[in-house]
């Protein structure tokens, strides 16, 4: 049973990685590339970049099946270089314990940066106000021209609560400037840099 769910997900994985790659992304556009434009500049192997998708997707299975603890929390979870980043609200210090010890024995995540707040669950419009907080971050990196060579698709952008977390393999010239940018937009509170550096 276990090893037909590894297949599906990764079936799964796989086909929305090549759908991916034939269609534009909304999301994606609005920070100035497609999907396919990102994959090939990726600083990250085409085998990592999978492994990230497989290990969200084993994030999802595990919460779907722990109905309990998805039901009382609200929990994002972005991996990116196998570095997996948890974010969202749960009530209570023990159940913010209990979603990191679930969650950190997924297969290739080498570290965990569990940034879940203890908090009520987030409402729709606090979720709205992040949402375009990360579209105005990725739209203003478009502005980032004294750095040669550098690619805003390379950095993933999560926002909540106000609070902008910052992925990706970047240098540190190209993480200061991103840093930079992303304090400067309406809403922020705070900037958290969760990149690692390629030098």
């Amino acid at each position: 049973m276990r090893n037909n769910t590894t297949l599906f997900l990764l079936l799964t994985v796989v086909f929305l990685f090549s759908t991916s790659l034939l269609q534009g992304c909304a999301g994606v556009v609005a920070g100035g590339a497609a999907t396919g434009a990102a994959v090939i500049h990726d600083r990250r192997t085409s085998g990592t970049v999978i492994d990230d998708e497989i290990i969200e997707f084993k994030v999802i299975d595990r919460m779907m099946k722990n109905t309990a603890l998805n039901e009382k929390t609200h929990i994002n979870a972005t991996s990116y270089n196998n570095v997996l980043l948890l974010t969202g609200e749960a009530p209570t210090e023990e159940l913010k314990q209990e979603v990191y010890d679930l969650l950190k024995t997924i297969p290739n995540v080498k570290r965990v940066h569990n940034e879940i707040t203890v908090a009520a669950p987030s409402a729709y419009l606090s979720r709205s106000s992040d949402t375009w907080i990360t579209a105005k971050v990725k739209t203003l990196m478009l502005k980032i021209d004294d750095i040669k060579g550098f690619d805003p698709t390379r950095v993933k952008i999560v926002s909540e609560n106000g609070t902008v977390y910052l992925m990706g393999l970047v240098t540190r010239a190209e993480g200061d400037a991103v840093t930079d940018v992303a304090r400067k937009v309406d809403g922020v509170q705070r900037v958290v840099k969760v990149f690692e550096y390629i030098e």
